[in-house]
């Protein structure tokens, strides 16, 4: 009896915090979902119709969004696997103790804090053509001979915002990867030194295979994250030149709030979510089971 009775009890504290996740996020997902098998008629009679699954259908012959689709595949992947391997970089030198620790692990953590919006505006004046230190630095050193207009050109503009994107984000997976290092038992390390392992290889054989959760947490976090990123490649080039940098997010985003096509954009970011999800479900598939994943 007294065992139902504090399931009970524990129902009646956690029913308040239940309700309000159910309202803010459970809700608008049934929402979205429901909203991507209508059509919006917001022009004549300002009606909703039901439309089965042709908004998926027209979503798989739209060329805008497979390029979209291919823009945040391109994005994601780039951004993602250098900031892998720069925060491994950087967590592997500030787990070494050394003076001033403390503030340099303080002073890496500053790009995460900093608003999106507001650090995006900062990387745009960067690599402004006319106005930008970039270019005036690279000038200075020998390395231009013109200035370049970096968000003016498809090439240049994909690479100037994953590097924005690479600055910002570095800092959280560094954090992550150097918690993971401090769980390393330091007797395992020095028993694979004692074994005569050259640092290479006790980074090969002892670090990486015992960081690999801590990375597959930072790359699943940063995964999601880039494929959902909206803010930063708003503020910087709004997707252009000419589409070159337009992600899923900002085309959803367009379709909702732009072109007032409610159902579209509904289905737009379900379909978005779905293939994410999947992503991640093949990713931790393969960690579980390394080569198994057909």
């Amino acid at each position: 009896m007294n065992g139902r009775a504090t399931i009970r009890e524990s129902w009646v504290l956690i029913a308040p915090a239940f309700l309000f996740l159910l309202a803010v996020i459970a809700l608008p997902i049934l929402r979205v979902l429901w909203l991507s098998f209508l059509h919006a008629d917001l022009v004549g009679n300002q009606q909703f119709s039901f439309a089965g699954i042709d908004q998926y259908d027209r979503l798989w012959n739209d060329a805008r969004w497979l390029k979209s689709l291919g823009n945040t595949v391109m994005f994601t992947f780039s951004s993602v696997a250098i900031e892998l391997g720069l925060g491994l970089a950087l967590a592997l030198l500030l787990h070494r103790a050394f003076r001033g620790r403390g503030l340099v692990r303080a002073l890496v953590t500053l790009p995460w804090v900093l608003p999106t919006a507001i650090m995006a505006l900062a990387w745009a004046w960067i690599a402004n053509d006319t106005f930008g230190v970039a270019n005036d630095l690279l000038q200075r050193l020998g390395l231009l001979r013109a200035p370049v207009a970096w968000l003016g050109a498809p090439a240049t503009a994909m690479t100037t915002v994953v590097l924005a994107d690479v600055w910002k984000t570095t800092p959280f997976v560094t954090l992550v990867l150097l918690a993971g290092l401090q769980g390393i038992p330091d007797t395992v390390v020095e028993a694979a030194r004692l074994d005569g392992l050259s640092p290479w290889r006790r980074l090969a054989r002892v670090t990486l295979p015992l960081l690999l959760p801590s990375v597959l947490v930072a790359g699943l976090f940063r995964l999601i994250q880039a494929y959902g990123a909206f803010d930063l490649i708003y503020v910087m080039t709004g997707g252009g030149p000419g589409g070159a940098t337009e992600t899923v997010s900002l085309y959803a985003y367009r379709n909702y709030f732009r072109y007032l096509d409610f159902g579209y954009g509904s289905a737009l970011a379900v379909q978005a979510v779905v293939l994410m999800a999947l992503l991640s479900w093949a990713i931790v598939r393969w960690a579980r089971e390394p080569g198994e994943v057909s």
